[in-house]
């Protein structure tokens, strides 16, 4: 649910942006550069197009400040967002090439095959983002689980915690992942990207 007003460092961030203050983009691409950087680079898996995202998102930023709408959520949702519709646009302009290298000069990919790469995309950095955001805890113990094949046995012991609270932690974590592939209603903003955060 969207907030009636939005933090006071947001606002005071789209005030700054907007009188042209250079430190004010400095400061916001200090806190955020890494999150766009990571979701275009997921979606794209291509760190010359993450770059180009990434500096596209911020040109962005500061050429339009008043188009951050405080009541639809927070600065970082609104710069996520950008990430997002960039990043979508890029990937489709690639997949559209490739096709047409592969298939001649104004051959057109299937619709449908363009938007199920979008889709999963989409998901995939979903899922980074849930899984970078999730408490450590949770992350400690999927990561103990399927990155290093523990056991909830093991997770518990490595972690020092009760099988109960293992399998607890690991339950959890799978839920928010889960939510990774869930399709944000036309016109919103993608899951984990959305009003209020």
């Amino acid at each position: 649910m969207a907030k009636d007003t939005a933090p006071r460092w947001d606002r005071r961030m789209q005030q700054r942006l907007a009188r042209g203050e250079a430190a004010a983009l400095g400061e916001l691409y200090d806190r955020f550069a890494a999150l766009v950087h990571s979701q275009a680079h997921r979606m794209l898996d291509d760190e010359d197009a993450a770059d180009l995202v990434t500096r596209e998102v911020f040109a962005q930023v500061w050429e339009n400040p008043e188009a951050y709408d405080p009541k639809q959520g927070s600065m970082r949702s609104w710069v996520a967002r950008l990430t997002h519709l960039r990043s979508v646009q890029r990937l489709r302009h690639a997949v559209t090439s490739r096709y047409e290298a592969e298939h001649g000069e104004g051959a057109v990919p299937d619709p449908e095959e363009l938007e199920r790469r979008v889709r999963s995309a989409t998901a995939a950095a979903r899922a980074d983002y849930i899984a970078s955001s999730m408490p450590v805890p949770l992350r400690e113990a999927l990561e103990l689980a399927y990155i290093h094949r523990r056991d909830y046995r093991q997770t518990a012991a490595d972690l020092g915690v009760t099988e109960d609270e293992a399998r607890r932690r690991l339950r959890l974590g799978l839920q928010l992942l889960s939510t990774a592939s869930a399709r944000p209603l036309e016109g919103s903003a993608p899951p984990g990207y959305g009003r209020g955060r």
